[in-house]
């Protein structure tokens, strides 16, 4: 079995902070831990059989089938397979609009 190499871009680190901060400002730091926790490992996990997630449906809508996604809680992460490598792209709630959260990340 081949395992890939998770890399964690920028854009995603800058939203797995967001979301920590956002449940210590309105739940707890301990919570908080735990779903950073969480999600660093579900992101981790794509070393092993990255394929199982699914193509955002958004994103095949329009023609896009290189980004997949597997989901922790109401989280959503996106992420892109080349080669042997993962490339974590966003990790967003699941409850907010995608198109809108695409077309910031595009704007920018």
């Amino acid at each position: 079995m081949m395992e890939y190499s998770v890399h964690v871009i920028s854009d995603a680190e800058e939203d797995i902070f967001s979301i920590y901060r956002y449940i210590v400002s309105n739940d707890s730091a301990a919570r908080a831990e735990d779903v950073l926790n969480n999600i660093e490992e579900s992101c981790f996990s794509l070393k092993e059989f990255p394929e199982r997630g699914h193509i955002p449906p958004e994103l095949e809508r329009i023609g896009i089938k290189a980004y997949r996604e597997i989901h922790y809680k109401p989280y959503r992460i996106i992420y892109q397979v080349v080669k042997n490598n993962v490339y974590i792209h966003c990790v967003i709630d699941g409850r907010r609009d995608m198109m809108d959260i695409l077309q910031e990340r595009l704007l920018r």
